[in-house]
C-alpha cells in the first residue's frame, strides 16, 4: 500500500483555508480518501461557499514521501467508514470545488511549464573572470578587461586591427525557447528581467557610435556591422523580418533617421528604431568627457501582458550603489515576442565605433529569463509515469466533490436556466456574444477599465460594427443572490425610456458571468466636474440644465413609468453627462419597482444610500419611498448651487443643508452660490432652486414636495412651498404613516447593481468616471 498525505493551503473570501487528504492506494490500483478535515491551526469557522474568482488562490502543496507497508505487517484495523458529505460541511470542512480544482492544476501546471535561468555579474574583475568566460561568448575583438565587458576593444593592435569601424558582440551561450506552440496559437510566452551597468567613453571626445542589448537568433555578428549598425545588422540584413533581432539601443551619433544624438530606443529587426526618447531632458548624457558617466538601465518585460518596460537612471560612480529603478519607464511599449524573434534566441549585447572612437563598457549584468524548457529525456519519462497517478487520484477526488457541490448548486438555485429566463424577458435589448465585448474592450485591456468595485469592472468599450462607443460591466461576483429577484429588476430597468435616463444596451451571459452594455458618457459624471479640476468650473447655465434634466428623469419614475419606481440612490457621482452636457440619471443598482398595494421598500441588509442624502425616517423604518428620493433630490439641489457636498461641515454644521438653512433665516441664501461662478449666475433662479433644495429637505416626509411640483417650480411656473426660518425637528412616528404616503407598493427585489456603476468604484487617471460608481454606505 502506498500513502501520501496532501495540504492545500488556499486564500479563500480574504481567510486562509487549510485542508488535509490522506490518500491510499491500494496494490489492485484502486485508491481512497480516508480523512478529510479543516485544519483547526487556521481556522475552524465555516466559510462562505461563494467564491470570488477576482481573489485568484494562494495555493500551497507539500507531498510527504511515500510510504511502503509491507507485506508481512499484520492487516491494519479498517477504517471507519468516511462520514457522508453533508457531514462534512457540518464538521467546517470548506470543500474543494470543481473551479478550485481547476485552479490548482493550472497552477501546478504552469508552474511546471517554465525553467527560469538567473545569472548574475556584480562586476567583471580576476574573481567573476573564469564564470564569465566560461558562461559568455565574445565576438569580433570583444574582450574582458579593465574590469568590464569590452563590446567593442579599448586597445589597438595596430598588426591586426584598429579602434576605428569595429563592431562586437556579448553572448549569454545558453539558447532560449520563448514561446510553445504556433505563432498564431494562443501559446505561451517566455518573460525576463535584466539590468546592468553602462560606461561609455569617447577616445578624444567625440562619441560614436553606440551600444545595444540585443536578442538574437545567432551569437554571430553580421559583417560589416560597424558604425550605424551597432552590431546588430548591416547594409543587407537591415530591416528584415527574418534577422530577428530586438534591441534597447544607447545612441550616441545622430543619423538621419535619429530624434538626436544622446536617446535611448526600441529596435526591431532594424537599426531605426520603432520608438525612441531623448535622455537630454533627463539630465542624462551617455557620453561626456573627460569625466565618465554611467547608466543603469532595466529591461522587462512580461509575455503575459507582452509589454516591454525600459527604465534608466545615472549612477555617479562605477562603484557606487546601484539606484533606484525610476517608477515610470522612460519606453513602454506592446511586444510580442512571437512575431518579433526567433522561438529559439540568444541574450546579450552588440556595440560598434565608427569613423569616430568611444569605449563601450558593459560593468555589470544581471539577467532572468523565465523560458520553456525542451522535451526530457527517458529519466523525465519515467518520473511522470510515477507522478501522474498520484495527479490522477486527486484530480478524480477533487473532481467527484465539485461534481457533488456543483449539483447541490443547481438544487439551491431551482434547476433554473439564465439564459433562457433572460432571453424571454419582455423588451430585453440586445444580446451580445462574449467574444463581440472581449474585442469591443481589446480583451478587458487594463487600460480602457473605467472603474472597478465590489460587483466587478467598468471597461470603455468601441463595438467594432457600429464604432459605438460603450461601457461594458462586468460582474465578478460567482453567484447573484436571488435569481428570480435579479430577473425582476433586470426587468424593470431594461424597460426603462427617457431621455434623461442613461440606457441599458444589452447584455451577455457566459459561463456564469453577467456582462451588461450601457451608453457612454463622454462627459463623464456631474460629480467630476463640480469636483475635480475639469478646466473652467461648471457654468450656471450648465447646472440648471443639469437640475431640469434629473427633475424630469425623476417625475418619469415616480409617476410617467407604468410601474413607481424608487431610485434610492440620487447623487450627483450618478448623473452622467452626454457630449452636450445633458444630464442622464444613472446606477440603478439600489432601485426598486413599487406597484400598487404597497408604497415602500424594505431592504432586509438595512438602510442603503449615500450618507448625506438618505432621509431621516429611513433610519427608522429601513424602507425607501418616493419621499425619500425627494429628499435625496433637495441635498443634490443644494450640492449643484453651492459647489459643495451635502456631507461638507462648514461653520460648526454637520451638513450643508443646515448652514444654507441658516443662511436663509439670516436673509443671506445668495451666500451659499458657490464661489467660482457669483459673477455669472441668475439670481432669481438660484433662489429658487436653493429654497427648493430646502424645501425637498424637510424632515417631515409629508412635507416634502411631489415631482410634479418640482419640475413647474424648477421652471419658475408655480412659487416654492413656504420655507420656515427654523429647520423642524424631526419627530418620529410622524402623523401619518410613511405607507399612507403614496399610492404606491413594492416588488422584493434584490440589492445586486445593474447599472454600468458600483460599490467602491476607483476611478482610474485616465478618465475620472466617478458617474460608473455606486459609492453607497449601509
Amino acid at each position: 500500500m502506498l500513502t501520501t498525505n496532501v495540504t492545500l493551503l488556499t486564500w479563500y473570501n480574504l481567510k486562509y483555508s487549510r485542508q488535509n487528504i490522506k490518500l491510499e492506494a491500494n496494490g489492485n490500483g484502486s485508491f481512497r480518501a480516508t480523512t478529510i478535515f479543516l485544519s483547526p491551526s487556521i481556522n475552524n469557522s465555516k466559510l462562505s461557499r461563494s467564491y470570488k474568482p477576482t481573489h485568484p488562490p494562494h495555493i500551497s502543496i507539500s507531498l510527504s514521501p511515500l510510504k511502503s507497508t509491507q507485506s508481512s505487517n499484520p492487516p491494519p484495523s479498517p477504517p471507519p467508514p468516511p462520514p457522508p458529505l453533508q457531514s462534512l460541511h457540518e464538521m467546517g470542512f470548506v470543500p474543494v470545488t470543481l473551479r478550485t480544482t481547476v485552479i490548482f492544476l493550472c497552477f501546478f501546471s504552469a508552474v511546471a511549464k517554465f525553467k527560469t535561468l538567473t545569472r548574475t555579474y556584480p562586476y567583471f574583475n580576476n574573481s567573476m573572470t573564469a564564470e564569465a568566460k566560461a558562461e559568455l561568448i565574445l565576438q569580433n575583438h570583444a574582450v574582458l578587461s579593465q574590469d568590464a565587458l569590452q563590446v567593442t576593444p579599448d586597445s589597438a593592435n595596430p598588426l591586426v586591427f584598429g579602434l576605428q569601424n569595429q563592431s562586437g558582440r556579448v553572448m549569454f551561450h545558453q539558447k532560449f525557447k520563448l514561446w510553445d506552440g504556433d505563432v498564431n496559437s494562443d501559446s505561451t510566452v517566455a518573460s525576463f528581467t535584466t539590468s546592468f551597468l553602462v560606461n561609455m567613453f569617447p577616445n578624444n571626445g567625440t562619441p560614436g557610435e553606440g551600444l545595444a542589448f540585443l536578442i538574437a537568433p545567432t551569437i554571430d555578428i553580421p559583417e560589416n556591422s560597424y558604425g550605424q549598425y551597432l552590431g546588430l545588422t548591416n547594409a543587407t540584413t537591415d530591416n528584415q523580418t527574418s534577422n530577428g533581432i530586438v534591441a534597447v539601443e544607447l545612441d550616441t551619433v545622430e543619423q538621419s533617421f535619429d530624434i538626436n544624438k544622446n536617446h535611448i530606443g526600441l529596435n526591431i529587426h532594424s537599426i531605426r528604431s520603432v520608438v525612441s526618447e531623448s535622455l537630454t531632458p533627463k539630465n542624462i548624457t551617455l557620453v561626456t568627457g573627460p569625466i565618465p558617466s554611467f547608466e543603469n538601465i532595466w529591461v522587462q518585460y512580461n509575455g503575459d501582458e507582452k509589454v516591454i518596460r525600459i527604465y534608466i537612471a545615472k549612477q555617479v560612480g562605477k562603484d557606487d550603489p546601484t539606484p533606484p529603478m525610476p517608477e515610470n519607464p522612460i519606453i513602454e511599449r506592446k511586444l510580442d515576442l512571437r512575431t518579433t524573434v526567433n522561438q529559439h534566441s540568444y541574450f546579450g549585447f552588440a556595440a560598434s565605433t565608427g569613423t569616430l572612437i568611444q569605449l563601450n563598457c558593459v560593468r555589470r549584468w544581471n539577467l532572468t529569463v523565465t523560458y520553456l524548457p525542451e522535451p526530457k529525456g527517458p529519466l523525465m519519462t519515467i518520473l511522470l509515469s510515477v507522478g501522474i497517478p498520484v495527479v490522477v487520484g486527486l484530480v478524480a477526488l477533487a473532481a467527484y466533490i465539485g461534481y457533488y457541490l456543483y449539483k447541490k448548486r443547481l438544487v439551491d438555485r431551482s434547476q433554473s436556466n439564465i439564459l433562457s429566463r433572460l432571453r424571454t424577458l419582455p423588451g430585453m435589448p440586445k444580446e451580445f456574444r462574449f467574444r463581440e465585448l472581449k474585442k469591443a474592450t481589446n480583451n478587458f485591456d487594463e487600460k480602457r477599465k473605467l472603474g472597478q468595485g465590489g460587483y466587478g469592472v467598468v471597461y470603455k468599450g468601441v463595438l467594432p460594427e457600429d464604432n459605438v462607443e460603450v461601457a461594458v460591466k462586468w460582474f465578478s461576483r460567482e453567484s447573484l443572490k436571488g435569481e428570480d429577484d435579479f430577473l425582476a429588476e433586470l426587468t424593470i430597468i431594461n424597460r426603462l425610456r427617457h431621455r434623461h435616463l442613461v440606457r441599458l444596451l444589452g447584455w451577455c451571459h457566459k459561463n456564469g458571468k453577467l456582462l451588461l452594455v450601457y451608453e457612454y458618457m463622454r462627459k463623464g459624471s456631474l460629480d467630476m466636474h463640480l469636483f475635480t479640476v475639469t478646466g473652467e468650473p461648471l457654468s450656471w447655465a450648465l447646472r440648471y440644465k443639469v437640475i431640469v434634466g434629473v427633475a424630469s428623469a425623476l417625475h418619469y419614475l415616480h409617476y410617467e413609468y407604468d410601474q413607481k419606481v424608487v431610485h434610492r440612490d440620487i447623487k450627483a457621482s450618478n448623473i452622467m453627462l452626454d457630449s452636450n452636457f445633458n444630464a442622464r440619471l444613472g446606477d440603478f443598482g439600489l432601485a426598486r419597482a413599487l406597484d400598487n398595494e404597497k408604497t415602500s421598500y424594505a431592504e432586509a441588509e438595512g438602510v442603503l444610500g449615500t450618507v448625506g442624502y438618505i432621509a431621516p425616517e429611513c433610519f427608522h423604518t429601513g424602507k425607501a419611498t418616493q419621499h425619500s428620493d425627494i429628499y435625496a433630490f433637495g441635498a443634490l439641489l443644494i450640492e449643484v448651487v453651492s459647489g459643495q457636498r451635502p456631507g461638507t461641515k462648514i461653520n460648526g454644521f454637520q451638513f450643508m443643508v443646515d448652514y444654507v438653512w441658516s443662511l436663509y433665516r439670516e436673509g443671506r441664501i445668495l451666500e451659499a452660490v458657490d464661489k467660482r461662478i457669483v459673477d455669472d449666475y441668475n439670481t432669481e433662479e438660484a433662489n429658487r432652486l436653493l429654497l427648493l433644495g430646502l424645501a425637498c429637505s424637510h424632515p417631515i416626509a409629508g412635507e416634502r414636495p411631489k415631482t410634479q411640483a418640482i419640475v413647474q417650480m424648477i421652471s419658475g411656473a408655480l412659487p416654492v412651498p413656504p420655507v420656515p426660518p427654523f429647520k423642524p425637528a424631526f419627530v418620529w412616528p410622524a402623523m401619518m404613516s410613511i405607507d399612507d404616503m403614496s399610492m404606491a407598493t413594492s416588488i422584493d427585489t434584490t440589492p445586486l447593481s445593474i447599472s454600468q456603476y458600483e460599490t467602491d468604484w476607483s476611478p482610474l487617471s485616465r478618465e475620472n468616471y466617478s458617474g460608473y460608481t455606486d459609492r453607497s454606505m449601509v
